[in-house]
């Protein structure tokens, strides 16, 4: 797969499903989806362990895929290009044409 345009630690927009419209932090990326933080909350039972000797039921983020969501800059949706500057290539929004890294 192509290299994901999206990145952990930017904000996004989900822009289609149950949670349209929200923005949170991208925690991670991989094979073409994104865990958000705070968004797709699924509840998950899970058995007792070391780590979490009670078990129970928890809320976890679950993936949505990269086409649901939007980068956002400056509070606007944008998407994201690449180009070079100064011989690095560098991501930038296409709506405000602000550089991102």
């Amino acid at each position: 797969m192509a290299t994901s345009k999206n990145k952990k630690g930017d904000t996004v927009k989900v822009i289609a499903g149950k949670d349209k419209g929200r923005e949170g932090k991208v925690t991670s990326v991989k094979d073409g989806k994104v865990i958000i933080e705070g968004i797709n909350q699924v509840t998950k039972h899970t058995k007792p362990n070391q780590a979490n000797p009670q078990g129970g039921i928890v809320q976890k983020s679950a993936p949505l895929d990269i086409s649901n969501v939007m980068y956002v800059s400056k509070g606007k949706v944008s998407r994201v290009g690449f180009k070079v500057e100064d011989g690095k290539k560098v991501r930038y929004a296409k709506a405000t044409g602000e550089v991102i890294d």
